[in-house]
């Protein structure tokens, strides 16, 4: 399991990647694991289609199924998007988002290009939300800190772009916060391109809404998220956005009647539940949520066996806190707004108490405590995306018998 708000953190090498992610097998020592991909979720039949890591898919029967998927990034159909862009929602990303932007520093600096030191050096986020904001805030650090062993490279030649659609940042934690992050950012030489969108970055030339033109090498996209698409692969209800119709029990329910679908249960980014708090609302896909739901859905799920009736999830969204980089942060919570060191603090703290497991806990902590006394690594380690591409350079190709041919093209 991915404990997705310390990716920023991961690929800035504030902790190691390993420890932003959660061993299934060791903690969940009552459950089955089975690692595979569900194809298909019929719950008219209560089975699930599994198409395992190897060998011929199969089925599974259940009683009750919790489908939480989660949610993939939200991206439209700019050209060049697919070929550059760059999320950040797996920890495979964070660290390929790092060592780029450190091999892209390798580049800037030897290249006699002008053109292609100029694109080296741009590095432009799209989204101004959690995810945005605390990726774009700890690579300006990582580059910063990097940059005191590049003495071909002026820190002025770095330019940071930050592409948000709407005319605000943070909009989770209130417009005054927003807005001071916005200054921080901007004092820190952070390019804010508010009430803009990206149009193209085709062939690494980033076109925008503003009219501005030039060319970049990364192009890192956190504009918001959908349900899964695993989710069209199933017969449950879904919402007009794609999300699993839920009632406030977390029971999935059909989008008209209301009916609920016995044994089918739905919480977390996926879900569409409403929020008792706000009528005619629904619950964000944020982990305040997705924590607080789990345990009711499964308080619930023994209630139901036990032929009890289930509660209703109700939850007041108490705000929100985020990281700035190294000792700076923004928060606000239960209505009181803080900022700078303090926040940071709280940034910290909330997230190491939310993480899986007294593993994790001590290692994200030893990682922090290290970082007090030892300079940040600045090391790209980009063979990790190629790692057979030296070995496979020396290595002379051997021709195969015709006879060999022929039997492995009729497998």
């Amino acid at each position: 399991m991915t404990y997705q708000p310390f990716l920023p953190e991961a690929a800035a090498g504030n902790i190691s990647p390993r420890h932003a992610v959660v061993p299934l097998r060791r903690e969940l020592k009552k459950c089955r694991i089975v690692s595979g991909e569900v194809t298909r979720v019929e719950h008219a039949r209560k089975t699930v289609s599994v198409q395992p890591i190897d060998g011929p898919a199969y089925e599974l029967e259940y009683d009750h199924i919790i489908v939480a998927p989660g949610s993939v990034s939200r991206t439209l159909p700019i050209p060049g998007l697919s070929d550059m862009g760059i999320g950040l929602k797996t920890i495979g990303e964070a660290i390929y988002l790092r060592n780029h932007i450190l091999d892209r520093l390798d580049v800037a600096a030897v290249t006699p290009d002008e053109e292609v030191r100029k694109a080296s050096l741009n590095f432009v986020f799209v989204g101004g939300g959690f995810a945005g904001i605390e990726a774009l805030a700890e690579m300006q650090d990582v580059v910063s800190d990097a940059l005191k062993y590049y003495p071909e490279l002026d820190p002025k030649e770095v330019h940071f772009i930050l592409v948000e659609a709407t005319n605000r940042i943070l909009p989770e934690v209130g417009p005054e916060m927003g807005a001071y992050t916005a200054r921080q950012l901007a004092a820190r030489g952070v390019d804010l391109r508010l009430g803009t969108f990206l149009k193209s970055c085709a062939d690494g030339r980033i076109e925008l809404s503003d009219g501005d033109s030039f060319r970049a090498e990364t192009l890192v996209w956190t504009a918001g998220v959908k349900p899964s698409p695993m989710l069209a692969n199933t017969d449950l209800p879904l919402g007009p956005k794609g999300h699993v119709n839920c009632l406030p029990t977390l029971q999935v329910a059909d989008t008209e009647t209301g009916e609920v679908l016995e044994g089918a249960w739905s919480a977390g980014d996926c879900a569409q539940v409403p929020d008792l708090t706000n009528p005619g609302g629904w619950c964000s896909p944020s982990a305040q949520h997705a924590v607080r739901q789990a345990r009711v859905l499964a308080d619930n799920i023994v209630q139901v066996i036990l032929g009890g009736a289930p509660k209703e999830y109700r939850h007041k969204h108490v705000g929100g806190v985020a990281g700035l980089g190294l000792n700076k942060g923004v928060a606000h919570v239960y209505g009181i707004k803080v900022k700078g060191y303090p926040a940071w603090i709280m940034h910290r703290t909330y997230h190491v108490s939310r993480i899986p497991s007294f593993n994790r806990k001590i290692r994200v902590l030893a990682d922090w405590t290290l970082a007090l006394f030892l300079k940040r690594e600045t090391v790209a380690l980009g063979q990790l995306h190629r790692p057979r591409e030296e070995f496979t350079e020396v290595t002379p190709p051997v021709e195969l018998p015709q006879e060999k041919k022929v039997g492995a093209g009729s497998r």
